[in-house]
Order: C-alpha cells, then sequence, then structure tokens
C-alpha cells in the first residue's frame, strides 16, 4: 500500500488452463520474502546439478472429487554439458537407491510417492538446459 511503510508487493498469478471449471489463483509475495527455487528443490533429496539454476517454473494442479492431479514442470540451465550432467544426476539416484531409466541425456523414474519423473538435458552452448517434468496421478 503505498504510504504505509509496508514494502512493494509482487504479484505472481496462477491460472488454470480451464477458467470455466476453477479459479484463479493470486499470491501476494512481499518484496522481502527470498524464494530459492533452485536451493530448496530436489527429487527425494537428489538435487540439480551444481550451479544449476532455474529458469521457468509452471504448476497445473488440480482437486476434483478427491482425485487431485499435479503436473509440475522446471526448467534450468546448467554450467556443464549434458552428457556430464545427466551422469552426475543419474550417479546421485544411485547413492540414494532410486531407481531411474536412461536414455541418452535422458532420465526417468519414480519418487518415493510414486509420482513419474523424466529430466531431459539439452545443449546451450557449452553448457546444458533442461526440464523436470513430474507427473502427479
Amino acid at each position: 500500500m503505498a504510504g504505509s511503510g509496508s514494502p512493494p508487493a509482487r504479484t505472481a498469478a496462477a491460472r488454470s488452463r480451464s477458467a470455466a471449471t476453477a479459479p484463479s489463483i493470486d499470491i501476494n509475495v512481499p518484496d522481502f520474502v527470498d524464494l530459492d527455487v533452485t536451493g530448496d528443490f530436489d527429487i527425494d533429496g537428489v538435487e540439480l546439478y551444481p550451479g544449476s539454476q532455474v529458469t521457468k517454473v509452471d504448476v497445473d494442479a488440480t482437486d476434483r472429487n478427491g482425485a487431485d492431479k499435479a503436473t509440475v514442470k522446471l526448467g534450468f540451465t546448467s554450467p556443464a554439458a549434458p552428457k556430464k550432467v545427466a551422469d552426475w544426476m543419474a550417479a546421485e539416484f544411485a547413492k540414494k537407491s532410486i531407481e531411474i531409466t536412461r536414455t541418452g541425456d535422458t532420465l526417468a523414474g519414480k519418487d518415493k510417492d510414486g509420482d513419474d519423473f523424466t529430466i531431459r538435458f539439452g545443449p546451450d552452448g557449452a553448457n546444458s538446459k533442461g526440464e523436470v517434468l513430474i507427473v502427479k496421478s
């Protein structure tokens, strides 16, 4: 609020893909709140490759008649080539006894809650860019 001495707020809006069936949700986050998605993100204790930066977060969630479904897409960049990043993350999953499959530079598996995840890595110059996809159904 202007003149109230409160810090200005940023607004992040999450809108349902089907506006006719679900209301929109607006979240006001004060400037002093530090949201660290990169530092807080992991799949069963496996974090993104060191130095990675989250570039995009997209959440699509519904709860109809007690059946909740969610899809989370997380875009990121990493400071190493796709093969190196995929090798590192595959080794981290192995250390945690999390079974994954690997096709090229794509990792896939299920987390401890039974949600499917896929992590795709692609070239971005000498570095990588990628996407984490987590699907709960």
